[in-house]
């Protein structure tokens, strides 16, 4: 089996922000670079394909469509996912892959907690989002042992074999919140390092990521994970 990685880049109408971003990705950090495009209708995957990259249109909508998706577009046994609206730091993706390299099944970005690590609070002056995500996180940790202090930060890299044998299926940003408690359920080797969020270069927040949509569709998946065990699981695990 390789150890190859692959650059997912996941955009949706993110051509204002995809401009800047671009540049900053060291791409040569990594094995190969595929685009997720979420049926944009801004110019964004016609801009990405003229500077030569491989896009591929989702069939569904949705972000965790979009990580089960890329499977079919590349062999290489691990997977980065990066979002294209700029928020995610692309310095750290060079760490990333070597986390992934050295064998860890599960590598997250933590913008919380973690000495260095930050995150975007420009849309959220309150921080009910940074709150809110560090309890779910607690509460993910404390009933699976995760160790991990941001479950839901989607810039985050897996190794196939894993997705595979989590057997993830949800539809938009609750993969984030089940690959970390599927994950620590397996009991797979997950990282995580201290990340700066930085603010979007462009573009507004989909409504699916928006904060009460959000905590609610989480919350029904963590009732949904604490009710399911294991039982997603194969005999191996």
């Amino acid at each position: 089996m390789n150890n190859k990685t692959t650059l997912v880049i996941l955009v949706r109408d993110e051509l204002e922000a995809i401009k800047q971003l671009i540049p900053k990705i060291s791409l040569n950090s990594v094995d190969d670079v595929i685009i997720m495009d979420g049926q944009s209708k801004d110019g964004t995957r016609e801009f990405l394909q003229e500077k030569g990259f491989k896009v591929f249109t989702q069939k569904k909508l949705g972000r965790g469509n979009a990580f089960l998706e890329s499977l079919e577009y590349t062999s290489n046994e691990n997977l980065i996912f990066f979002s294209g609206d700029g928020n995610e730091n692309s310095e750290d993706i060079p760490k990333m892959n070597q986390y992934l390299k050295e064998g860890y099944d599960l590598v997250i970005g933590g913008r919380f907690i973690l000495g260095g690590s930050k995150s975007d609070d420009s849309d959220d002056p309150l921080k009910i989002r940074r709150y809110g995500n560090i309890a779910f996180s607690k509460i993910v940790d404390t009933i699976w042992g995760s160790n991990v202090k941001d479950s839901i930060n989607g810039f985050r890299g897996m190794k196939r074999t894993a997705m595979e044998r989590m057997k993830l299926d949800a539809p938009k940003h609750e993969i984030e919140l089940q690959s970390t408690i599927r994950a620590a359920k397996l009991k797979l080797k997950i990282k995580e390092f201290p990340t700066a969020e930085q603010e979007r270069l462009g573009g507004i927040r989909k409504n699916t990521a928006g904060t009460s949509i959000l905590a609610y569709r989480l919350s029904l998946f963590l009732i949904k994970e604490i009710l399911i065990g294991k039982k997603f699981a194969d005999e191996k695990s």
